[in-house]
């Protein structure tokens, strides 16, 4: 089974190296195979087998011998990390793992079978997401307006008693971060994130959608202090806020509800 899911998740992430480019770009991924940046040249089949290809290569293009962006590679083995660690966490509910109570495991009672390919896709979205917007610094409305449509129709389906509380849980998360970019006149976040917001608030619902901002702002605070201190960025300048809210969804199903826990012990 994990062989399997790196097989699936190297191609998935072969699939969003491309799409993760095209998208951007306005380019459609249903316009013919890749080409090398450099020399213009289609890819053939046999070197673009996901990371294989980049190994036997060396990291070059066949044809004009020109570095290959470790991008491919590295979103490829990011996906394939993810899908085996999905697959892991589902496997420890139930068990005596501290990892027994993430909130996946919550899922998967309703879920059942249809749990891992649910939140593989909905993995698959995400890291889309994170990928754009570190590098574009945009949220394309597409994947975030997809995101809200995948939950609200699998919370219609699993438990529509948790819509409407899951719906403001978004709504209101949605409307807090719009607030400050009304305040801030865009400068401290984007519209997209707005949009961002309201997909993954309701996929979180309350009172994890709470604990989910405040750990994307602490993240990002941390993440902006860092760079200034070590010259990356100058005191003031913007940077992608995305991915932190992408970061904190990942730290609260997984360890939420050991941090709600320390947090109300102390």
């Amino acid at each position: 089974m994990v062989f399997l899911l790196v097989i699936y998740g190297l191609v998935a992430g072969s699939f969003l190296t491309a799409y993760t480019y095209r998208l951007p770009l306005g380019k459609s991924i249903k316009k013919g195979r890749s080409i090398c940046p450099n020399c213009k040249k289609k890819i053939a089949w046999y070197d673009n087998v996901p990371l294989l290809s980049f190994l036997m290569l060396k990291g070059k293009c066949r044809r004009c011998d020109r570095k290959i962006s470790s991008r491919y590679p590295v979103i490829e083995l990011m996906s394939a990390v993810g899908f085996v660690g999905i697959y892991y966490l589902l496997a420890a509910c139930g068990s005596t793992s501290p990892l027994s109570s993430n909130l996946i495991c919550s899922w998967q009672t309703e879920l059942g079978i249809l749990s891992l390919p649910f939140m593989l896709l909905l993995f698959l979205i995400v890291l889309m997401i994170f990928i754009i917007d570190l590098e574009k610094r945009i949220i394309p409305d597409e994947l975030s307006l997809f995101g809200l449509v995948f939950v609200f129709l699998s919370l219609l389906l699993i438990n529509p008693s948790s819509l409407y509380v899951h719906l403001l849980s978004g709504f209101s998360a949605g409307v807090f971060l719009l607030s400050i970019y009304i305040l801030t006149s865009g400068k401290g976040m984007g519209l997209g994130d707005v949009k961002l917001a309201l997909f993954i608030g309701t996929l979180l619902g309350w009172p994890w959608v709470v604990v989910w901002l405040f750990g994307a702002f602490l993240t990002g605070a941390m993440a902006g202090i860092i760079l200034v201190l070590i010259k990356k960025i100058s005191f003031g300048k913007q940077i992608a806020f995305g991915p932190f809210l992408i970061l904190s969804l990942v730290i609260i199903l997984i360890w939420g509800e050991i941090l709600l826990k320390l947090y109300l012990f102390y």
